[in-house]
């Protein structure tokens, strides 16, 4: 997600949040992706028939007219959006007795998965709020002999890519040289398997975007030995970061596996804050003509055009924080954003919590 996405999603939901309807007016419409737009708005319509035996006549016709207008603006999309749709209509209006039915939709900008209807007295966010936490995308491989699956996982959201099984039978109690060329024939197919694991994991991971790292999940040695055989492609092989037991390998074992790694997911989020904070400390130290800090001195360089990189702390007020924002958006300028919860960050913080790399030495730099 660039960051110029980023910041529109975030106000769209910070407007969102600050309606309340006096009764169940707001309606939220998720349409997730690869699913029909069009049977989403022949639902919209069946649910416009059963808000005629809402008793109120006020929010009966305020429910009508936001599905009405749901239900027009999906039919105007010949197909669902490459990642899904989100809309919300309802009766906004401050004043009683005066409706002011406004409708909002949203082209997201990562795949959305669920598929939700609701009529309340305040718009569903949480999906939108997940989205602006997968910075990075993560990918997910659970396996053993006889199946596997593929999925990445983006923020909080799990996302099943492939699900594969193989003709790798059981074992069998038979002895001699039957259970020998039993045993040649299973380790063939087993070989087999794991190199069609491997094409699909080039085929899906190969090219994605922002791919952050890789973790493999499985009961028992089979993940390790098709890791060690060397059938994956060394770029993605030097990808993974991390190899967990667990008892599945079908999309709930996706699930387990990252239940299970969360000790490796925020070691990877604090090691790249760490990474960042060390290269900002460090030219402060070594080049201080081509580091500013402080709200004015940064300001500055943003409007001169002199920033390179932009450091924000998470502790800044909001206002602080879009205004610079949105500056080293219009400039084409890298922001990072700085959490307050190790000790870098907090370090950051108490020396303003704002700070640049600049492209070229600028006057008004420390």
């Amino acid at each position: 997600m660039e960051e110029e996405q980023r910041m529109k999603l975030e106000r769209l939901i910070e407007e969102l949040a600050s309606y309340r309807g006096r009764h169940t007016e707001l309606v939220t419409v998720y349409v997730p992706a690869g699913y029909s737009i069009m049977l989403s708005a022949k639902q919209v319509d069946q649910e416009a028939g059963t808000a005629s035996n809402i008793k109120s006549k006020s929010t009966r016709e305020n429910v009508i007219e936001a599905l009405g207008k749901i239900s027009r603006h999906l039919k105007q999309f010949k197909q669902t959006p490459k990642n899904g749709l989100a809309v919300f209509c309802g009766n906004v209006s401050e004043v009683e007795g005066k409706p002011d039915i406004k409708l909002w939709s949203l082209e997201p900008p990562i795949p959305i998965n669920m598929k939700t209807y609701r009529c309340d007295q305040k718009f569903v966010l949480d999906p939108l709020l997940e989205i602006l936490e997968a910075r990075e995308v993560y990918g997910l491989i659970v396996m053993d002999r006889r199946e596997a699956t593929l999925g990445v996982l983006e923020g909080k959201s799990i996302r099943k890519l492939k699900h594969m099984t193989s003709a790798v039978p059981g074992k069998i109690k038979a002895g001699g040289q039957s259970a020998q060329r039993f045993e040649r024939i299973t380790e063939g197919m087993a070989l087999e398997f794991y190199r069609r694991i491997a094409d699909s994991v080039k085929d899906q991971f190969f090219d994605m975007p922002k791919l952050k790292g890789i973790i493999v999940g499985g009961p028992g040695p089979t993940k390790e030995s098709f890791i060690s055989m060397g059938q994956i492609v060394t770029a993605l092989k030097n990808k993974i970061i991390g190899v967990k037991d667990i008892g599945y390998t079908d999309e709930y074992g996706l699930k387990m596996l990252v239940e299970a790694s969360k000790d490796i997911l925020e070691q990877q989020e604090i090691s790249k804050e760490r990474n960042l904070l060390e290269k900002f400390f460090s030219a402060l130290g070594k080049t201080p003509e081509k580091v500013a800090y402080g709200y004015d001195e940064v300001k500055k360089a943003l409007e001169a055009g002199a920033v390179d990189s932009l450091y924000l702390s998470k502790g800044l007020t909001k206002e602080k924080l879009d205004e610079l924002r949105k500056m080293a958006s219009d400039k084409g300028t890298e922001v990072n954003i700085i959490s307050i919860e190790t000790d870098e960050g907090k370090q950051f913080f108490s020396l303003g919590g704002i700070g640049a790399l600049l492209r070229f030495a600028f006057a008004g730099a420390s």
